[in-house]
């Protein structure tokens, strides 16, 4: 009985042995890598071996590979559920660009296209489909039942919960691929869920005994930068500023609005800097002709809504601006995850507002889950006035501990210093008490800084002795003083009167000198003088012990031979070669077409198809005839 039993351990090791070197010989020969990212092996065999799946994994972790890969290893058709057209689009140009059988089943397809697309599944010939919920239902009862289908793999699952933040009602009445198809496995994928939103998911999808992998949340790539108190003139300053030192690099600003989204976008385009507007406000066809622009690199950059984002998968942005404070993390995580998913370098910055946080509390105040959005919104806010590292308390959100300060963000950076500040939240409080506790935040402002306004005159706030007593405070740094003092609890807004400031026992305490207040030195760190170009950092994927000594001129060759190569075949550049490939080639500089190949992200597909032309280029610059 041993005996048969060890024979039987050995066999299976052998067996998963052999399947784990077909894996790496898939994963090299269509995508390019020689190894998984962590947990990525792991959920592959797992759907594999027909069991359902929830993977949680950043924006540019990989999520993709999870299902494309089981696809191309098992029999049949991956049936993949997509939210947005455009979404799929971008997903199946890059795996035909691979040299991968893929196809998306939408309303953009005529008749005729729909049709080849079905027949190729019925045959057999396609290993990927890609299609919306809402056509997914219609196909149920005739082409669904004549394909044979490998696996279910549900994109954006956080769409199914209501607890999620782009919830999709349309998704909802995906409980029936496990009614129709219970043998096939289902893996469900998003970038941002809570434990709610988790729990969700499985119990809509009804998923059998499924195992959820959670990967790490941590983006080092990504620099988390914080700007309080500006005032509209002062953040286009600094945006102007920031787009200076990013000459022809991909952003996106997120706006609140939609009139924002479209006044920002004006303001770039006076400045000659090519920028479009994306927001549910517009025709479809202005929406599809901004996101076409800004893929294909016509445009730098996209002044949006939270209506913009989930469906780009354009691998080269290397900034995200939030113009406003977010009202969740969810949100706020997975929008400036569409920043370096290339694994380079890439900023984000967030610009933070007493303004804002009034008006998302009276969002949140008035919507039909306020508990729990007025909760999401306060660990907004305390990202937001954090003075300890960020990164770690957007890893701690996603229950992800970490024990050192990141490096890569503003806190870390300039690490905050106190000042005795007793004096400020003094007059800042008394002109409070002054006006009987009727004043907002942009007259208390005004008071301080003797501003003979209207309104001011109108109530003879003029002739408060407090009036124009912190004149030498600039209104800016009043700002940030402001919200200091909110996260400290000296006063609270009254948002159901009028957001007035409403002193609390704390602040009385200060006011009238019983306790002391500490405050954060304000620091400006923003030149208009030009930085030098960021040092990109690809070591870890140079083959062997080569040396990291880029040639820019090279790179720039680099960019424009791929952007030649993309305008023939009417691509994004960046589904040719990823940035990060560009920076590989002109640090390891292969003069032969399978030395290209051996670059990480180059499969044998796009060595065969692109390597002649690089290798060709590369060969001139370093002078091998």
């Amino acid at each position: 009985m041993n005996r048969k039993h060890n024979l039987y351990i050995k066999e299976n090791r052998t067996f998963a042995k052999r399947q784990n070197v077909c894996m790496i010989q898939v994963l090299k020969n269509y995508f390019g890598y020689e190894k998984f990212r962590p947990l990525q092996e792991e959920i592959i065999q797992h759907i594999i071996q027909k069991k359902d799946c929830l993977v949680l994994m950043p924006t540019g972790g990989g999520k993709s590979i999870c299902y494309q890969l089981p696809a191309l290893l098992c029999e049949g058709t991956a049936v993949v559920i997509s939210p947005l057209i455009s979404l799929m689009k971008d997903q199946v140009e890059a795996l035909k660009a691979n040299g991968i059988a893929a196809a998306a089943l939408n309303s953009n397809n005529d008749e005729t296209e729909n049709a080849e697309i079905k027949r190729a599944c019925i045959t057999g010939k396609l290993k990927l489909l890609y299609i919306s919920p809402e056509k997914l239902l219609s196909e149920f009862d005739y082409f669904l039942n004549n394909i044979q289908i490998s696996l279910f793999a549900i994109d954006e699952a956080h769409c199914i919960s209501q607890w999620g933040h782009d919830f999709r009602p349309e998704y909802t009445q995906m409980s029936i691929l496990h009614q129709r198809f219970p043998q096939v496995p289902i893996i469900a994928l998003t970038a941002t869920a809570d434990r709610i939103t988790r729990d969700d998911i499985i119990n809509q999808l009804r998923l059998k005994d499924p195992r959820v992998f959670i990967s790490s949340f941590d983006r080092p790539n990504l620099s988390l930068t914080v700007k309080r108190g500006f005032q509209q003139k002062e953040k286009h300053k600094a945006i102007l500023d920031f787009i200076d030192k990013h000459a022809n690099e991909s952003g996106i600003i997120y706006c609140m609005s939609r009139s924002k989204a479209e006044s920002v976008a004006q303001m770039l385009q006076k400045h000659h800097i090519k920028s479009g507007v994306y927001h549910a406000g517009l025709s479809s066809q202005q929406r599809n002709e901004t996101q076409s622009d800004f893929i294909n690199d016509r445009i730098q950059i996209v002044c949006a809504t939270i209506a913009f984002g989930m469906g780009i998968d354009k691998s080269n942005v290397r900034w995200v601006i939030h113009y406003n404070l977010p009202k969740s993390i969810e949100s706020f995580y997975q929008e400036i995850g569409r920043a370096g998913r290339d694994g380079m370098n890439a900023d984000t910055i967030l610009f933070y507002s007493l303004a804002d946080l009034i008006l998302l509390t009276k969002f949140a105040t008035e919507s039909k889950q306020q508990h729990v959005n007025l909760e999401k919104l306060q660990r907004m806010q305390q990202y937001a006035e954090s003075d300890i590292c960020r990164r770690r308390i957007l890893l701690n959100y996603f229950n992800e501990v970490s024990n050192e300060d990141c490096g890569n963000c503003d806190v870390c950076k300039n690490p905050p210093q106190r000042f005795d500040g007793t004096v400020i939240v003094q007059k800042a409080l008394s002109a409070i008490a002054r006006t009987n506790q009727q004043i907002g935040v942009s007259m208390l402002v005004d008071i301080l800084r003797g501003s003979f306004s209207a309104d001011i005159t109108e109530k003879e706030y003029d002739k408060l002795k407090t009036f124009g007593a912190g004149r030498d405070i600039p209104a800016r740094d009043w700002q940030d003083y402001l919200l200091q003092m909110l996260q400290l609890g000296y006063f609270e807004i009254a948002y159901n009167e009028k957001n007035h400031l409403k002193i609390t026992s704390s602040g009385s305490d200060i006011l009238f000198g019983r306790s002391k207040a500490s405050l954060v030195i304000i620091t400006r760190t923003e030149t208009i003088t030009k930085q030098k170009k960021k040092k990109v950092v690809v070591e870890k994927e140079l083959p062997m012990a080569m040396p990291a000594i880029e040639n820019e001129n090279l790179f720039e060759a680099l960019r424009a031979l791929r952007k030649q190569l993309a305008e023939q075949e009417a691509l994004p550049a960046y589904i040719v070669l990823t940035d990060k490939v560009l920076h590989l080639l002109s640090i390891s500089r292969p003069t032969t077409i399978e030395e290209f190949g051996n670059v990480s992200g180059i499969g044998e597909y796009k060595k065969n198809k692109y390597g002649k032309d690089f290798v060709e280029v590369i060969r001139q610059y370093e002078g091998v005839v």
